[in-house]
């Protein structure tokens, strides 16, 4: 029983910011890791940034210098905060739990529903 809730998107012109926040919540006991994923129209899914429980980050090379990603392991919340925002950055953002173990479980996967982040020229 996890649930990873997601919120803060929205319309924002360019040049302007956005964050993000992902919370997983249920009986866990660790994540590995977590990130953000994001797909527009017509286009792959892909990784936008993700971070380790030891703090190690990734960035896809759009993005690097203008995003980043932050986590409170204590409260299982992952942040994407997005600044100098383009009209290409418009898209679904997923949050992504990798490796959740949860009591009586083997780890696993966990997928938030998305949050539409549009951003107008």
């Amino acid at each position: 029983q996890v649930q990873l809730v997601e919120s803060g998107g929205g319309l924002v012109q360019a040049g302007g910011s956005l964050r993000l926040s992902c919370a997983a919540s249920g009986s866990i006991f660790s994540i590995n890791a977590m990130g953000w994923y994001r797909q527009a129209p017509g286009k792959q899914r892909g990784l936008v940034a993700a971070i380790t429980s030891g703090g190690s980050t990734n960035y896809a090379d759009s993005v690097k210098g203008r995003f980043t990603i932050s986590r409170d392991n204590a409260k299982n919340t992952v942040y994407l905060q997005m600044n100098s925002l383009k009209p290409e950055d418009t898209a679904v953002y997923y949050c992504n739990a990798d490796r959740v173990l949860v009591r009586g479980t083997y780890p696993r996967d966990y997928w938030g529903q998305g949050t539409q982040v549009t951003v107008s020229s």
